[in-house]
């Protein structure tokens, strides 16, 4: 007999499954994927102390843990549909159809397109299909290539390639169109990338992004921005240049690429075509929400948490009984994030089945969320802690909300599922 069934086999579902099964739950997990591990798989960089954050080590580290408290799972099984009962919940899967007390959901997140023309062509990918296929399936995916999009994400993974032996030509953005709003405008871009300047090499790069606190600092910054970019491990990240378009007839050739004024417009006469056999396109990421709404969660919309998130507690519990979340599709952060929020979902539904013996493991777990986010090295998104903060006022005032209407003998209680 199942407890608690986890849709997502990352960082957060397996630390989620880990904490259940060691108070004494049976657990299955399920994955859509060949293996366990999620984005953990492709992730490896050096951290600001020296330390180096091998994904597929700490993904190995995690399944044997699991594996040791007799956590069933189960990978390359899609789940399709979750229904509520009177008991828990009903999950249909492409393998099995499922009935347990506890659902949580820790489906990840996924990259956000960036049409240009050419996309299609052989030979482009999205930069995380870039990642999965160096440093998982360990394929080399081109000899010389172009990056286009230049965010958190990008950037660490063009450095991942780098340390392949591919070789990135350069990171430019993306031309701006009615998709491609924030990915093209320099200014926005510029922003996102100040958040990973203290990991870059040069210590003036270091320095001098310490000094961009106002906008107005930035956008003159950006005025004098080279238009040959600024080199980070002998890469150039040139944010006054977009590409046009992927050349090629068969596979990729190259790209058109143009120079652009601070404000994204571009400069007549300056097209150029550089050779390329591969390109990254970079869009960020988003939550993976999609089974969160099948089950009738109620959402809000936050883009410090990169996009629509569903309502949910400290405690990863939604408005919806029985149903958990934890990991990206809470909001974009770290692995390691995901990791403590899935220690926290874990506890949260031992304690919510009277098997928490000791109540203080789960405020200490809480806590811990906070530690890690506060020393992150790396973070996805402006503003994450003021957007859990309204998230969390958010949840409160639905339940709130949600009691009152209850509390009314004639009423019909209609809830909306995007706040």
């Amino acid at each position: 007999m199942i407890d608690v069934l986890i849709v997502g086999a990352g960082p957060a579902g397996l630390s989620a499954g880990i904490a259940c099964a060691h108070h004494g739950l049976k657990v299955k997990i399920v994955d859509e994927f060949t293996r366990p591990g999620g984005r953990l798989l492709g992730q490896l960089h050096e951290e600001p102390n020296g330390t180096w954050w091998n994904g597929l080590e700490e993904a190995k580290c995690l399944h044997e843990q699991a594996r040791r408290l007799d956590v069933e799972m189960e990978c390359g099984v899609s789940v399709y549909d979750v229904k509520k009962t009177n008991q828990g919940w009903r999950v249909d899967t492409s393998h099995f159809s499922i009935e347990v007390a506890k659902l949580l959901l820790a489906t990840g997140a996924a990259e956000t397109a960036v049409p240009i023309p050419g996309w299609t062509l052989p030979g482009v990918m999205s930069i995380g299909a870039a990642q999965v296929m160096t440093n998982v399936q360990r394929v080399r995916v081109g000899a010389r290539g172009v990056v286009v999009g230049v965010n958190v994400l990008s950037v660490a993974i063009t450095r991942e390639l780098q340390l392949a032996g591919i070789q990135v030509e350069r990171m430019v953005l993306p031309a701006r169109n009615v998709v491609n709003k924030e990915t093209g405008n320099p200014l926005k871009v510029m922003q996102s990338i100040l958040r990973v300047a203290h990991l870059a090499p040069s210590a003036i790069i270091r320095l001098g992004s310490k000094c961009l606190k106002s906008e107005a600092l930035q956008k003159l910054a950006l005025r004098f921005f080279p238009s040959s970019g600024i080199s980070m491990w002998g890469v150039p990240i040139q944010l006054k240049t977009v590409a046009l378009e992927i050349i090629g007839d068969k596979q990729v050739e190259g790209v058109k690429l143009v120079k652009v004024t601070p404000t994204g417009e571009p400069i007549p006469g300056t097209e150029t075509v550089v050779p390329a056999d591969f390109v990254c396109i970079a869009g960020g990421l988003y939550p993976l929400v999609e089974l969160a709404a099948v089950a009738g969660c109620p959402f809000v919309f936050l883009p410090q948490l990169g996009g629509h998130v569903p309502l949910h507690n400290e405690r990863m519990q939604t408005s919806l009984a029985g149903l958990y979340v934890a990991g990206n599709i809470t909001g974009i952060e770290s692995a390691k994030v995901a990791i403590a929020q899935g220690t926290v979902a874990g506890l949260s539904i031992a304690d919510d089945l009277d098997k928490l013996q000791d109540k203080s493991l789960l405020c200490a777990a809480i806590e811990q969320v906070e530690i890690v986010r506060q020393n992150a090295s790396i973070q996805f998104q402006t503003d994450i802690k003021q957007g859990r903060q309204s998230l969390h006022r958010m949840y409160e005032q639905h339940l709130s909300r949600f009691r009152e209407e209850a509390k009314r003998p004639s009423s019909n209680i209609l809830e909306t599922n995007v706040l």
